[in-house]
């Protein structure tokens, strides 16, 4: 059957829609940039010794045994013009694979046996040439410029052998007419001669008329050989007027041709494609082009998420990634016709040593996404978690300095996004000077404009520098041009950045002590409204670095889980993004409490510096809480705090997890908690700062990150503790919080007569009144009601203020009940992140837990049945949850590298009857039920648990009693104990990650 792909749209193989008539569609392009090869030298300290390890070389070969093309009857690559990652007769002997094809096809005449034939000895040479390739990527894995151009070679030799055999065997035509006569030209990516091992191939047929018969069988029985070699093809068939029409509708196609890279066929008919391109399309169109590829860039980056410090990057789409670049080198290549990114210097865009930084970024994304496609076995962009340590062990990063190769192979990634942003900018300006591109718009930068100080001018709607010298002669200035744009609103013209950026050397530490250089930074810090857009600016251009040093090491750096969003430094400034956002009034109703703080008032500048230097001890093999303080007490002095500015500073870096921990970790309805945490922070004062500094630092992680589950628990904790600072501890006495829970569940149910409130007040041991809120006491009340002796009762509520479900179960008292109700809701999928289990003096075990869905929702009420259903089938002893929960008990794929050190610690001081057992280690959807058994198994009682989960992390903390009521006191019981739950965990966690 003849394959029409105009008529049929067939698609095949992966491949794009064929297109064979002149239709509308090309093949995606796929890669980056230009091509001459460059090694990286944006590297992170963690890759600099394996970076010194021998590598492959790269250098051209003094010989390279090809004979030209017209020598060979089948396999015709174009010669390449720079040198490959390995001899290319290692990577193909195409005079062999020629010999063969000629051989083998001599006496074969079924075209069945013609393209079997084909395909098998092509198939051959390919994945003889990849295995070449994949080894020589190993030896050098960051030589990605000459990687790409071999692997674009190899794709030259299999298609060209391919068009070949269709004319010559399959479809032999010895009289060509001149509308036969085709040319075929590469485009898009594998146009730039740019092939990653998995990306698509798109073809241009470029035929001189309509595409006749002969021409149309040929295409088809070349497309069905690449398609059985199993590649992707993108492929259109038109005439030279086709593409100039075709091209003018549609930027995309516009794009891809501009990348035309002549492989084989009538070499004429493919030059006067490009001469005419360029004099009938491109030449009157720039303005146009430039906007339509800007527009482009600002969809994606939108669609990708709009942040240049994603954890998961899609390198090519993403900000920062291939495609950003591709569009400098589009742009520059419409303009002026350029091939290769260098001659962007000569036209004055780029200094040399920008250049460096487009080739170094360039190479090291490339080199990432080469590796990318060979780890995975598909054309994949999105770098996730689970392979991102592979491809930092690939590309030689080592673990060191406290921290794993994958964080310091991520830093570099971040980096190089950040130098193309920078570049981007650069580029941008570059084109509005020459009036190719628009300015920012006027009007929305007109209502909020104020003059400019008189070392300043307004150029192109930005804000430039009158005299670059004169503003070089006092290093201050480099810190006033920031200010003066958060005065006037206008953004800083790239020039004036570029200068910036070219002289950070001058910052020294004359500088950093400068009364008017601190006044200035401060200022951009307090007077504003909005320090986080000059901080950005500033991090990203280095500047934030060379004014404080200490900051330079978190920049970029990633933290390798799933808990946080950003990188240290992004997650820094989001978080003082937050509170200015709190100052300006615009989260009262989700603030309330810090909103109020504020209002009242509080040190500004002692809050502003303590979030900028919160976490700046991270990324070091010592507690970054400790270390950070020590960094807190040289630079705050440094910054003109006074000493008692400076120590309170000190003292919320170093405890700046501890009202977090507190409020997540430990029962805060345990009067003992409050009383501690009230007397680690001492004062009012202490409690508001650090109560303000632990919302921003919270809500900094990420999006979803906050939710009404932790601010209710910091609500409580901080009313608590205000409480408790203001009236004395005595507030929070467990006789006061008994005496006052039995009055409201009084009051709630006055209908109740005196003997029902009497009984129902008295059945009841202490922390049962000091544990739970009144509206549990309440429905538990309700519930205990009349029940009788063998009866399970279940109340589901949705709890808007915690984000979850509170599901209260009454039963007789069992051994082990807690552990029982927790495998029976981990086998209905419903997450617990707060409990708590009391046993009445009657005998009945009333217990409550507030449990989510998988996404962090509460558990839908319309799942009760069945919850009922697992729940009186496990204490039936119809379902044992240990053998049901294995084929649930998994962790997923994408989270597997993630390393969760174990840590047990028991604490016999934080609450007065009860021992703390607190686990930290790695969360999957067993693991509660495992700890909970282990310890009923050996006798323990849990009294409570509390549940804090960061990402894949998990702290469990339970509140427990030995069989006799008493704390567990004796080191051998809880040598043996640890032990015992080690082992439980190591166990789930062996069949958690089995296949």
């Amino acid at each position: 059957m003849r394959l029409t792909g105009a008529r049929t749209g067939m698609r095949t193989g992966g491949a794009s829609d064929v297109v064979a008539d002149g239709g509308a569609t090309d093949g995606g392009a796929t890669g980056a940039g230009e091509t001459d090869g460059a090694v990286d030298h944006g590297v992170t300290e963690g890759a600099q010794a394996a970076s010194a390890a021998p590598q492959a070389p790269s250098e051209p070969q003094a010989e390279q045994h090809l004979p030209p093309p017209e020598a060979r009857i089948y396999v015709q690559p174009p010669l390449p013009d720079d040198p490959l990652i390995c001899e290319p007769l290692q990577i193909c002997d195409i005079e062999a694979l020629d010999n063969a094809l000629l051989a083998g096809l001599a006496d074969l005449d079924d075209a069945r046996d013609i393209r079997a034939f084909t395909v098998q000895t092509l198939l051959a040479a390919l994945k003889q040439g990849n295995a070449v390739l994949k080894s020589a990527l190993a030896a050098a894995p960051r030589d990605a410029r000459s990687f790409v151009r071999a692997q674009t070679w190899l794709t030259d030799v299999v298609v060209t052998a391919a068009l070949n055999v269709a004319q010559r065997n399959l479809h032999p035509n010895h009289a060509l007419t001149e509308g036969q006569r085709m040319a075929v030209v590469a485009v898009g990516g594998y146009g730039r001669a740019e092939m990653a091992p998995c990306s698509d191939i798109d073809l241009l047929f470029l035929t001189p008329y309509k595409v006749t018969g002969w021409v149309e069988s040929v295409i088809e029985s070349t497309l069905y050989i690449l398609w059985d070699l199993k590649l992707k093809i993108g492929h259109s068939s038109r005439t030279i007027d086709d593409c100039l029409r075709l091209g003018r509708e549609d930027y995309t196609i516009r794009t891809s041709l501009m990348e035309q890279r002549f492989l084989t066929g009538n070499e004429l008919l493919a030059q006067e494609l490009k001469t005419r391109l360029w004099k009938e399309l491109f030449a009157d169109t720039v303005p146009e082009f430039v906007e339509a590829k800007l527009n482009e860039r600002d969809a994606r980056h939108r669609k990708q998420g709009g942040q240049r410090y994603m954890l998961e990057p899609n390198i090519k789409e993403g900000k920062g990634g291939l495609r950003d670049l591709q569009t400098l080198y589009w742009i520059a290549k419409y303009i002026y016709g350029v091939d290769k990114a260098i001659e962007l210097v000569d036209e004055g865009y780029f200094t040399e040593a920008e250049y460096t930084s487009f080739r170094a970024a360039e190479t090291f994304v490339w080199a990432v996404r080469c590796h990318m496609h060979h780890l995975t076995g598909r054309a994949t962009d999105q770098l996730t978690f689970d392979i991102q340590p592979e491809v930092a062990e690939r590309m030689q990063f080592l673990d060191h300095g406290g921290r794993r190769a994958v964080e310091h192979f991520m830093q570099a990634y971040f980096r190089h996004a950040t130098q193309v942003g920078e570049l981007t900018r650069v580029f941008l300006a570059g084109l509005e000077a020459r009036h190719v591109k628009k300015a920012p718009g006027l009007f929305r930068l007109l209502r909020r404009r104020k003059k400019v100080k008189a070392d300043y001018r307004v150029d192109m709607n930005r804000l430039s520098i009158v005299d670059p010298e004169a503003f070089l002669a006092d290093p201050v200035n480099m810190l006033r041009i920031f200010e003066e744009g958060l005065r006037t609103g206008l953004l800083i013209h790239p020039d004036a950045l570029r200068l910036v950026a070219a002289n950070l050397d001058r910052f020294d530490g004359e500088v950093r002590e400068d009364a008017e250089a601190v006044k200035i930074f401060l200022g951009m810090l307090l007077k504003h409204g909005n320090p986080e857009r000059a901080l950005r600016r500033m991090n990203e251009l280095g500047v934030l670095s060379a004014f404080i040093p200490e900051f330079e090491p978190i920049v970029a750096m990633m933290q390798f889980n799933v808990y946080h969003h950003y990188t240290v430094d992004e997650h820094t400034i989001q978080c003082i993004s937050t509170l200015a956002q709190i100052e300006r009034g615009e989260l009262v109703e989700e603030l309330p409490i810090a909103s109020g703080i504020l209002e009242k008032g509080v040190n500004r500048k002692v809050l502003y510096v303590a979030l900028l230097l919160h976490d700046i001890g991270k990324g070091r093999p010592e507690d970054h809480s400790v270390l950070g303080a020590q960094i807190a007490r040289r630079v705050a002095p440094r910054l003109r705090l006074n000493a008692k500015e400076s120590e309170t500073v000190e003292w919320l870096v170093r405890h700046h997890l501890l009202m977090s921990d507190v409020a997540q970790k430990r029962d805060i309805g345990d009067p003992r908690t409050v009383r501690d945490f009230a007397k680690a922070v001492k004062s009012k004062e202490r409690l508001d700062l650090l109560t303000v500094l632990t919302v921003c630092d919270i809500r900094g992680v990420g999006p979803g990150t906050w939710n009404n589950w932790k601010a209710m628990l910091l609500r409580q904790l901080y009313s608590d503790t205000a409480t408790a600072l203001e009236k004395g501890v005595e507030a929070l006495s467990r006789s006061h919080r008994e005496d006052e829970a039995k009055r409201a569940l009084r009051e709630a149910l006055a209908e109740w007569s005196r003997g029902d409130l009497r009984r129902e007040t008295s059945r009841h041991y202490g922390p049962y009144w000091q544990g739970l809120p009144t509206e549990t006491h309440i429905i538990f009340a309700q519930m205990l009601r009349d029940l009788g002796d063998d009866e399970i009762r279940v109340d589901m509520h949705l709890d808007e203020g915690r984000d979850a479900t509170r599901a209260a179960f009454v039963l007789a008292d069992h051994p082990g009940i807690f552990s029982r109700l927790a495998g029976a809701l981990a086998l209905v999928g419903a997450n617990i992140v707060d409990a708590r289990t009391y046993t009445s003096k009657d005998g009945y075990a009333t217990a409550v837990f507030w449990v989510q869905d998988a996404e962090g929702h509460p558990y839908e009420a319309e799942r009760l049945p069945r919850m009922r259903k697992m729940i009186a089938r496990t204490f039936a002893g119809d379902i044992v949850a240990t053998e049901a929960l294995k084929s649930r008990d998994k962790v997923k794929k994408r989270e597997r590298q993630f390393r969760v050190p174990t840590n047990i610690a028991f604490d016999n001081e934080g609450s007065e009857i009860y021992t703390i057992i607190e686990v930290d280690t790695r969360d999957r959807p067993g693991l509660l039920y495992d700890l909970t058994r282990t310890l009923s198994a050996n006798g323990i009682y849990i009294a409570s648990a509390v549940i804090a989960t960061y990402g894949v992390q998990v702290v469990d903390t339970f509140y427990v009693k030995d069989m006799f009521g008493l704390k567990l006191h004796s080191k051998t019981r809880l040598e043996t104990l640890e032990r015992k739950l080690r082992e439980a965990i190591d166990a789930g966690a062996k069949r958690a990650s089995e296949e």
